[in-house]
């Protein structure tokens, strides 16, 4: 039957992305500096091999022979139908001048990162940017490039409907933060504490929290990121710093809402796309729910504490034995530089910079040369502050390294989304915090293992949410959460 092979020729494809997976995580963790080159010609042949799969004539002729009629071979039928369309008019010389440029940019990020200086990068970002806008233009030279790169990441996103949403949730965060502002600062946690033990404490709370360890592994990088290889196999990564336990916790918090959704994806309909996460905010959602809407609140700060306290013992901080004074901490407000480290609240204004940026690279109206000080620019007018230099700057992300160009967006969906699912869930497990408060977090990932990661991309993701919460206000949940707990904590109301 076409749609046995139809799996096994997708199955193909899944094992070569898993290799190249691999080789990536390996890239960013282990690798030596000298094997830079061997790892780029790896990662282009993969790449090669891959979309010659991905671009077989006989996809065409098994997708039509597909039983629209079968859930599974229906939504096969579009989610395969898009990505072939897609790949079919990439031409392979494109494919492998990107697979080079990628690792080549990762490399020259890493260097120029170190130095602070942008015209060390900029030769990389400038071939990536004209490989990726050479890329869009072949699989749809009619519409917005930058719409096109979108709907890699979260299809059925469009330039104007960002542009609403940013605006909308712009408008409703200023308030909040000016009405912060004229509040007395929440203290911080600022103990020094051995990197040995701040990767004891994370492992413990990872583990809490439901990571498989025998089917995953915690690592350390240059940026936290978390991959899925295939069944058995998803692996995260953290940056942790002597002198920030709860950032660097908090993005290990972030890196295990990854890692849980890898590891629930529904891998008995492996070769089918449908084992795939549905879209990049969909997968965002899963580590903002954890790292935020949990990991920030009172239940789980009473939860970390006595946790530290048995992981850390005697070097345990005093304040990291306060629940109440991890939650001031964890809730607190600061405009700051990095996105990574950044609150709660003035999380979105950091993507909102990037996507103004990114949406002005492709449509001429910015110059490569010219970004760190459109950067800067941006950073002083929407939080007031201005990067000493380009490390702390325009150059802090790893994404434009791998011409990760429309990832950005997806982290605000994925905060909208995640708000809706804890208001949801919050009113559907009334056991939630008083379990948290415990360090028992199995009703909440069972009700996304049943809701979210076992659909895997049957259903496009605002269906998949929408059968999850219901009619709700994404917009709406996330202003009203973020007013409730962080403006109760600084004594001010909407």
């Amino acid at each position: 039957m076409s749609w046995n092979e139809l799996v096994e020729h997708l199955k193909e494809i899944e094992i070569l992305d898993g290799v190249g997976a691999t080789l990536g995580w390996d890239e960013q963790t282990y690798m030596p500096k000298k094997a830079a080159g061997l790892r780029g010609a790896q990662m282009a042949l993969l790449s090669r091999l891959a979309h010659e799969r991905r671009t077989d004539a006989r996809i065409g002729r098994w997708l039509e022979g597909l039983d629209t009629n079968d859930p599974v071979q229906r939504a096969c039928a579009r989610n395969l139908g898009r990505v072939y369309r897609r790949e079919q008019r990439v031409p392979a010389s494109l494919v492998d001048k990107l697979a080079r440029a990628r690792s080549d940019g990762f490399h020259a990020w890493i260097e120029a990162k170190g130095a602070s200086g942008w015209q060390r990068f900029l030769p990389a970002l400038r071939t990536l940017r004209d490989l990726t806008l050479e890329r869009a233009r072949a699989i749809d030279p009619h519409r917005h490039p930058y719409e096109v790169l979108l709907e890699e990441y979260d299809p059925g996103t469009t330039v104007e409907s960002l542009r609403a949403m940013f605006a909308r949730l712009r408008d409703g965060l200023v308030p909040l933060i000016e009405a912060i502002a004229t509040r007395p600062q929440l203290p911080s946690i600022e103990d020094t504490v051995p990197l040995e033990a701040q990767w004891r404490l994370s492992t413990a709370v990872a583990s809490s929290l439901g990571f498989d360890f025998d089917g995953g592994r915690l690592d350390r990088s240059e940026h936290p990121f978390s991959t899925g290889q295939g069944e058995g196999d998803v692996r995260i990564t953290a940056h942790l710093s002597e002198r920030d336990l709860l950032g660097g916790l908090g993005g290990t918090i972030h890196e295990t809402g990854h890692a849980l959704y890898e590891q629930g994806l529904p891998f008995d309909l492996a070769g089918t796309t449908v084992k795939e996460a549905a879209s990049y905010g969909l997968h965002e959602s899963q580590s903002r729910f954890w790292e935020n809407y949990v990991g920030r609140s009172r239940p789980f700060a009473i939860f970390l504490a006595r946790t530290a306290q048995e992981v850390l013992g005697a070097g345990a901080p005093a304040a990291m034995r306060d629940a109440d004074a991890i939650f001031r901490a964890q809730n607190r407000v600061e405009r700051s530089l990095i996105r990574t480290q950044a609150d709660e609240v003035t999380y979105n204004l950091h993507v909102i910079v990037r996507f103004e940026i990114e949406l002005a690279l492709f449509e001429d109206r910015l110059a490569l040369e010219d970004v760190p000080e459109a950067w800067n620019e941006k950073y002083q007018r929407y939080l007031g502050i201005t990067p000493p230099d380009t490390a702390r700057g325009a150059l802090q992300d790893v994404h434009w390294s791998g011409g990760a160009f429309g990832y950005f967006p997806s982290y605000t969906l994925g905060n909208l989304y995640a708000a809706s699912l804890g208001k949801t869930m919050e009113a559907q497990i009334p056991s939630l915090w008083s379990d948290a408060e415990k360090g028992d977090f199995s009703r909440p990932l069972a009700w996304l293992r049943e809701r979210v990661h076992r659909t895997g991309h049957l259903h496009e993701t605002p269906e998949i949410v929408k059968n999850a919460v219901g009619e709700r206000d994404h917009v709406e949940d996330l202003l009203g959460y973020l007013w409730q707990r962080v403006g109760t904590l600084y004594g001010v109301t909407r």
